[in-house]
């Protein structure tokens, strides 16, 4: 079984639409157990049986981490997207048995910190949910600064803003209301830590700002899954396993490994982790690579690749799998 892989048999007890775009789905287990415990920021892999084809896509948790009882998620329909969304708003509905991963934590809270500063935009709100009802039940200190396009797409804007008040402040694009980021992050505390989650040209621009600003890389934290893109098929050799798979168009790398039986290692799915990095043995041709993983020194020398999420052009391709 693949790291991060083992897994949990659980049964859809809701599905709540939250907004016109965003639908909220709560999961208890089978045999009536608890849940096993999380801490904010975690997320689990969700298994989609779509026909003879297997989605897998990860959703952040986003209950509070003080109860085992039910996980939520919260997705966000993508009209264009490669299906697991719509899968889950046109397909899941409450009884439904299904099965997901344990949860995994690549975005986790410093505890060190003496602040937390946080920064969502859109469906990046979900994180934070548990986030800050952990912070909130251990007396953390914390801000959150949430942008979305308007007022009626503020995923969960109003149970934030019941919650916490004025610890979390609101943006509007449609009301032309930004955060004023370089005032924001020269004015904290020493000690205070920095976390984004949301669309990566606003994750590149806090890392960013922040970076020029003199804030410690130790102290920023971002989450950030790249979600596999369609492309031309392709043709890959796996050494080990004396395979030759092709990848479809809607297909990952990673997907269509597993699909010819192969049982490589992940967590996260969206080029973050490292866990399913590949070594190129041989290659004719050009890589796509769209991990937030390997270093651009690594992308240039073409000897690796992050099949979750990147693709191939050419001739062929020899992987070490």
């Amino acid at each position: 079984m693949s790291t991060g892989t083992t897994k949990l048999d659980v049964v859809v007890s809701d599905v709540v639409p939250v907004n016109e775009l965003v639908t909220r789905f709560h999961f208890r287990r089978r045999d009536g157990q608890l849940l096993p415990t999380f801490s904010g920021g975690a997320h689990v892999v969700v298994e989609m049986r779509d026909g003879e084809r297997t989605r897998l896509n990860p959703y952040s948790l986003m209950g509070s981490p003080l109860d085992t009882r039910e996980y939520t998620i919260s997705v966000r329909r993508d009209d264009v997207g490669r299906g697991g969304s719509l899968f889950m708003h046109r397909h899941v509905r409450p009884g439904m048995e299904m099965v997901i991963s344990y949860p995994v934590n690549l975005f986790s809270l410093d505890l060190r910190a003496r602040k937390h500063l946080m920064l969502a935009g859109g469906i990046g709100i979900t994180p934070f949910m548990a986030q800050t009802a952990q912070l909130a039940a251990e007396g953390g200190n914390f801000e959150l600064h949430y942008t979305c396009r308007t007022a009626s797409l503020g995923t969960y804007a109003d149970v934030l803003r019941e919650r916490y008040d004025r610890r979390v402040r609101l943006y509007h694009d449609d009301r032309d209301e930004r955060i004023e980021l370089d005032r924001l992050l020269s004015s904290q505390p020493l000690g205070t830590h920095l976390y984004v989650c949301g669309p990566s040209g606003m994750i590149g621009w806090v890392c960013d700002r922040a970076a020029a600003l003199g804030w410690p890389a130790e102290t920023v934290h971002f989450e950030h899954f790249a979600a596999p893109q369609p492309g031309a098929p392709f043709d890959v050799t796996l050494a080990v396993s004396g395979k030759t798979i092709r990848v479809g168009e809607q297909q990952s790398l990673l997907e269509a490994i597993e699909a010819a039986g192969v049982d490589p290692p992940y967590l996260c799915r969206g080029g973050v982790c490292g866990q399913c990095e590949t070594n190129v043995i041989a290659h004719d041709g050009k890589f796509i690579h769209n991990d937030h993983w390997l270093s651009e020194q690594e992308h240039r020398s073409c000897k690796k690749i992050m099949p979750c999420v990147s693709r191939f052009e050419g001739g062929s391709l020899v992987l070490e799998r």
